[in-house]
């Protein structure tokens, strides 16, 4: 227990052994969705569903477990939502290609950013992100994550006949849980109660099971299915017509992680003085090998997770949190129907309460400082509401640089920052 405690730091991120295999538990609860989820939207394109299933955990598991053993932070990975999405509707059926191929293409995706992260270019470029705007992107993440949970938890609506949206009903099963869970786990977190966000999903899951939200499996264990390991063609993917995807998946890896770890690198208190989170250069390089091997799994990008922040608000301040997800990820491979009685109501109150805990930050940004408050107010109000945290990162830039010209300060913005504006200008301008 000693040597484990000394690899890890633990005396000197004030946590312990216990506490941080609770986190890795939370964050394993709050991304097990992830395990149904991708699989449902890449069939779709063809891949086969239990495969998919399976491919998914082993590319989730082992890139929780190889970020936790060499950067030591608590940053869990999994297929990205909304990267699959795109992976399975923008790519393989708009293009008619097959999905190996469009596997083969999320692998040259990681590749094209380990070669970034490589030669100093994405760690340079978060490097020159001003601290407020830092704090800013934090902020939105959390936003971002409350969003998530109230659209989970049916709080909030799509109405697609007049597409708006709008309240759902509350006086349905799945928003009595989300309600009742909001209650129990604000409780719960008031009261400093450890491990409160653990047991308000567990308690959430019980009073799901009760409302018949969510079901006891017929079965616990399932024959895993490893057709997807290997099946993907990077061949196929060398086509002059896909390099435009190709630059927009890398666009969005590459500024969806700046901002995931930027906002768990301060929740967690991971940063030097400079404000500089630690062992960047390696938590980057291990971002893009995962999406790489998502690729090689069959799973569409494995990128960081903004549920991480679960984990850091249950006490995890190390690489044990998150390589204790990775091992119930991959135990999850035999044992996927038990993760799946837990519902996305059941933690969808739990992201709203860690989305508060992540507005902290807001305090440390100087709003009578219009050239930089703006930008940074945009910032987090367009994440939530444009869905991407790209997206929201991008205005943000965008708005900062062209403010300091403005305002006669142009000379203290960083170059990288200049540049990094105007390849969100054209992106935004020429792809979808």
């Amino acid at each position: 227990m000693k040597a484990i405690t000394k690899f890890f730091e633990l005396d000197e991120r004030k946590s312990d052994i216990k506490t941080e295999i609770r986190a890795g538990f939370t964050v394993y609860l709050t991304m097990a969705y992830i395990l149904f989820v991708n699989p449902m939207i890449l069939k779709s394109a063809g891949v086969p569903f239990g495969a998919c299933m399976v491919g998914t955990a082993i590319s989730a598991g082992i890139s929780c477990i190889i970020m936790g053993l060499f950067t030591n932070f608590p940053l869990a990975l999994a297929s990205g939502m909304g990267l699959n999405s795109m992976l399975a509707f923008n790519v393989i059926l708009k293009y008619g290609i097959s999905w190996q191929t469009g596997m083969g293409l999320i692998f040259l995706d990681g590749l094209v950013v380990l070669i970034m992260v490589v030669i100093g270019l994405r760690e340079a470029v978060m490097n020159a992100i001003p601290e407020e705007l830092k704090h800013a992107i934090a902020v939105g993440i959390g936003l971002f994550l409350a969003f998530i949970g109230f659209l989970n938890g049916g709080i909030v609506i799509l109405n697609k006949e007049a597409n708006i949206l709008m309240a759902g009903n509350f006086a349905s099963a799945e928003v009595a849980v989300t309600l009742a869970g909001l209650l129990v786990i604000s409780v719960l977190v008031s009261r400093r109660v450890k491990g409160g966000i653990l047991i308000g999903i567990i308690l959430n899951t019980v009073i799901a099971v009760i409302l018949g939200v969510a079901k006891i499996p017929t079965t616990f264990i399932s024959a895993p299915d490893f057709s997807t390991i290997g099946a993907l063609d990077i061949a196929g993917a060398f086509k002059f017509s896909l390099v435009p995807v190709l630059i927009s998946f890398v666009i969005v890896d590459f500024f969806d992680t700046l901002g995931t770890v930027t906002a768990i690198g301060y929740q967690a208190n991971l940063t030097n003085g400079d404000g500089k989170i630690k062992n960047i250069s390696r938590i980057l390089g291990i971002d893009a090998i995962a999406a790489m091997l998502g690729g090689a799994c069959g799973a569409s990008s494995v990128t960081s997770y903004v549920e991480s922040a679960a984990g850091v608000s249950e006490g995890g301040r190390s690489g044990l949190t998150v390589i204790t997800t990775g091992i119930l990820f991959l135990l999850s491979i035999f044992i996927a129907p038990i993760a799946g009685i837990v519902p996305k109501e059941a933690t969808a109150s739990a992201l709203v309460i860690i989305g508060f805990m992540m507005m902290d930050n807001i305090v440390k940004i100087k709003f009578d400082e219009y050239e930089t408050a703006i930008p940074a107010f945009i910032m987090f109000m367009a994440m939530p509401f444009t869905y991407s945290i790209s997206h929201g990162i991008g205005m943000g830039f965008i708005t900062y640089s062209i403010l300091k010209i403005f305002a006669g300060k142009a000379s203290q913005v960083h170059p990288l920052m200049y540049l990094t504006s105007a390849v969100f200008a054209v992106s935004f301008a020429l792809f979808n």
